[in-house]
């Protein structure tokens, strides 16, 4: 077993480092996206609304946008989460997590790539969300219905808001995600995927968390930027996984 997780860390370090080589970026911690909604600099938001209100102490979105996140078709996105029938709450709940996390979080920094889309500069790719947050998602949903795996694009805008595009059908997500790791790679043309990491470890980022325990995706950030950092430099890539291996083995055995 200890084997498997040492493989799979040493993936996605891999991974995380050839990202980190194709993009500009240097500052990795405590940061915001050059998005839409997002703040310059993270800083605290008092006033953050009910599921945002996690990052009061440290936030990218303001308190306008946070409320903005919980409504139906808000201003932010114009995004009809009841585009096939009322969403159930337990499903909505989790989208409203998603948006609190992508527009109030700053410790995405290591997952932010630059883009050239008209309502934003940087967005987030392949933040690996720890398995019992898609697991989660995917069972509050399997009850409600949609048309489309990739939520990004190719919806019907012409009223104002999302409409299913013609002979897009309505089926339950199973149909569409049939697993927990299609939702969360496949949904926001892979923001997100599936880790094999638990809420805790210090490898995957939480959707959500309670405060009074701290911010948890601060370590989670720390560990992959310093991944990131060190496989920028020449030849680094290849020399770092080979540094980790002894520390990755004593992290598992403590």
């Amino acid at each position: 077993m200890a084997q498997l997780v040492t493989t799979e860390l040493l993936l996605l370090l891999a991974g995380v480092a050839a990202v980190w080589a194709a993009r500009p970026r240097t500052e990795l911690l405590n940061v915001c996206m050059d998005a839409k909604h997002h703040k310059e600099k993270p800083s605290p938001e008092d006033e953050l609304h009910e599921q945002c209100s996690p990052w009061k102490k440290n936030s990218c979105c303001f308190a306008n946008t946070s409320r903005e996140a919980h409504k139906d078709i808000s201003y932010l996105y114009r995004f009809n989460w009841d585009h096939c029938g009322q969403m159930a709450p337990a499903c909505k709940q989790h989208f409203i997590q998603d948006t609190c996390l992508y527009e109030c979080s700053p410790n995405l920094g290591p997952w932010i790539q630059q883009v050239n889309q008209s309502w934003r500069k940087e967005r987030i790719l392949n933040v690996p969300l720890c398995k019992e947050d898609c697991q989660q998602w995917w069972e509050d949903c399997r009850t409600s219905y949609t048309c489309k795996s990739n939520w990004h694009k190719g919806w019907d805008w012409s009223s104002g808001h999302n409409r299913c595009p013609v002979g897009a059908a309505c089926h339950h997500f199973h149909f569409y995600f049939p697993t927990p790791a299609a939702l969360c790679s496949e949904i926001w043309s892979h923001s997100y995927k599936l880790s094999n990491y638990s809420r805790g470890s210090g490898r995957c980022i939480q959707m959500w968390f309670d405060p009074a325990q701290g911010n948890p995706n601060e370590e989670v950030a720390r560990f992959y930027a310093l991944a990131m950092s060190a496989g920028a430099m020449p030849h680094g890539i290849g020399l770092l996984l080979l540094s980790l291996v002894p520390m990755l083995q004593l992290w598992l055995l403590s």
